[in-house]
């Protein structure tokens, strides 16, 4: 896990040139030319367009950038306070299996919450990691969207650490109405993202220095 590279961004990238720097790495990477990579990062206030995004869902058009993404999925949201990891991998090293990659990532940020306490769940035909709120309430907290190209992945995950939850208003996320969106500072989490970065780091060679699988 040594030979994986990390990188952290201080300031908010716009998405464009991210999704470009990654187009960048996943083809150096494919090459032989890179490490792989995982790179954390904020985004300025947008929401994203998976390949799976019905317009229907789009419920304010204007309120923030709305950007279309290779990635799958619906639309979610990105802005300041929510911590985008972007992984890069080379997934050809590690089984050449998308489902336990997808398993791979939901484990991450299981582990990632339960640093803090929270206890993260999956559930069956709902992609993401949600927590129960009691009375029957569940609301989601990390949203996953995955790319892969030749084998190698890219785009990733993103936790909700402090965001302005409001900026959920503009979108169904993720094509779910009747589940809401929560975060560590709505749960009563007040950690930073620093402190989130290194849950991220330690737990990420918890669950990728061994061979993938789905359980």
């Amino acid at each position: 896990m040594d030979e994986i590279e990390w990188q952290v961004s201080g300031a908010p990238v716009a998405y464009e040139p991210a999704v470009a720097a990654m187009e960048a790495r996943v083809a150096a990477i494919r090459a032989g030319a890179a490490r792989e990579l995982v790179w954390l990062l904020e985004h300025p206030p947008l929401y994203t367009a998976g390949t799976s995004a019905r317009a229907s869902d789009l419920v304010e058009p204007g309120l923030f950038p709305v950007h279309r993404s290779g990635r799958g999925g619906q639309y979610t949201y990105h802005g300041p306070g929510q911590r985008v990891g972007y992984v890069m991998l080379d997934l050809r090293q590690r089984g050449a299996d998308l489902r336990a990659y997808v398993h791979a990532l939901e484990e991450w940020l299981i582990r990632t919450l339960a640093r803090f306490g929270i206890a993260g769940e999956r559930r069956e035909g709902r992609v993401g990691i949600w927590v129960d709120e009691g009375g029957g309430r569940e609301s989601k907290i990390a949203a996953i969207g995955v790319r892969v190209r030749h084998w190698v992945s890219f785009h990733g995950v993103a936790l909700n650490v402090d965001p302005d939850l409001g900026h959920y208003r503009g979108i169904v996320p993720c094509g779910i109405s009747e589940h809401g969106v929560t975060s560590l500072a709505r749960l009563g989490v007040t950690a930073d993202l620093p402190a989130v970065d290194a849950a991220l780091r330690a737990t990420f060679n918890e669950v990728f220095d061994r061979p993938l699988r789905c359980g």
